[in-house]
């Protein structure tokens, strides 16, 4: 997990609209999300991303942001940091559970 703190964040657009909507009667917290994405590498929705998206869609029910969002880690062999459970059993995902550690 060390190295994954370590390294520049990589997030998927999704990740990106999601977080940067989040809002909070807390404005620092926001500022906090907003200085987080600033310093993160996003990465684009691609025709690979959609591609692999849409197989993961029509093998289970998940919805379209998170099928996105596990798209982009397997196309970019990336772990998802997650302890959503929606995650578990996506073939080819590799998730950190940040929780379990």
């Amino acid at each position: 997990m060390s190295e994954v703190l370590d390294n520049t964040p990589i997030i998927s657009v999704i990740t990106e609209i999601e977080a940067l909507s989040w809002m909070h009667k807390d404005k620092n917290k926001e500022k906090i999300v907003k200085e987080f994405i600033d310093d993160a590498a996003i990465l684009a929705l691609t025709p690979m991303v959609v591609a692999e998206c849409v197989r993961i869609r029509r093998s289970r029910k998940i919805k379209t942001p998170d099928a996105i969002m596990a798209a982009t880690a397997i196309v970019h062999n990336l772990q998802l940091i997650t302890s959503d459970a929606d995650f578990n059993h996506i073939i080819g995902l590799n998730i950190i559970d940040p929780f379990k550690i």
